[in-house]
């Protein structure tokens, strides 16, 4: 009753996971090949209703939902309070509802819309920022520019919703490395979310970026360079009471801790790990 595959955040593995969508309604970010096999489509009400009858056999209570693909937040409003309804209804125990949403969709909500969806239950979401830099986000066809990225992430603080996004070291190899640092720092300190994550480049084999890297127009970064980037990200940031995570399997450096409060720390671990060569292996890192 799912349709494959299916991704949702680390921090959501024991959610149920409930598809109300299928892939995702953007779908060109070169470094993604996450919903590069599927067409996006809406399920119908029939379709959901069945998918949930399904689960429900194997989680009649959840405590926390992730709503997949990779776009709830693309639909009309009322299509989602619709929907909510429905969740609410089957799970009236669930103490907290979550879903990705992409920047083009909160742009396009009104800061109205925004609230109503957030007091009908949705609680939380996760945006790609990926980089806070003009350039490499052109580069990457995310649709959206650094500017209006603090304004979606900022409406949706506003409307409510606990936010967390992510940015991923290295998608500017060498070439815009500084600039990626500096203007990812820029946004992430202006967004100001509950939770950032940090993750690092792989290259998912059969998208665009792949292509680069095998005909040698991307370069990828060493982890020495990579680890750089991250230090001159870090201290560059400015956040409060931010919970932060660079302790995904792709992470060359496991740091996690709470900016601004743990910056020097965290600073302090990156130098020793850098002294000491002590990175992740790169077979376990692309896992």
């Amino acid at each position: 009753m799912y349709s494959s595959p299916v991704y949702r955040p680390p921090s959501e593995a024991r959610s149920l996971i409930i598809q109300i969508t299928e892939g995702c309604s953007h779908n060109d970010c070169t470094f993604c090949g996450m919903y590069k096999g599927k067409q996006f489509r809406i399920r119908n009400d029939e379709e959901v209703m069945a998918h949930i009858e399904y689960i429900k056999r194997y989680d009649p209570n959840p405590r926390k939902i992730f709503i997949a693909d990779g776009d709830f937040l693309c639909l009309a409003t009322d299509k989602i309070l619709h929907y909510l309804e429905i969740v609410k209804s089957n799970f009236p125990n669930a103490e907290r509802i979550s879903c990705y949403s992409g920047p083009k969709d909160l742009l396009r909500k009104t800061p109205e819309d925004l609230k109503i969806i957030r007091e009908a239950g949705l609680a939380m979401l996760y945006m790609g920022v990926e980089s806070g830099n003009d350039e490499i986000l052109r580069r990457i066809k995310k649709g959206v520019n650094g500017n209006q990225m603090i304004e979606a992430g900022r409406k949706a603080i506003d409307a409510g919703f606990t936010f967390s996004c992510m940015i991923i070291s290295g998608i500017g190899s060498n070439e815009l490395s500084k600039e990626h640092a500096l203007d990812s720092a820029r946004v992430i300190s202006a967004i100001n979310p509950n939770y950032f994550a940090l993750l690092t480049l792989n290259i998912d084999e059969g998208t665009e970026l792949a292509a680069d890297v095998r005909s040698g127009k991307f370069k990828l970064m060493t982890p020495d360079e990579i680890m750089d980037e991250t230090y001159l990200m870090l201290e560059s940031m400015d956040l409060e009471d931010c919970i932060f995570r660079s302790n995904h399997v792709s992470n060359y450096v496991n740091l996690s801790g709470v900016l601004n409060k743990d910056k020097e720390s965290m600073l302090e671990d990156i130098r020793n790990a850098m002294k000491a060569k002590n990175y992740t292996p790169e077979h376990f890192r692309r896992l």
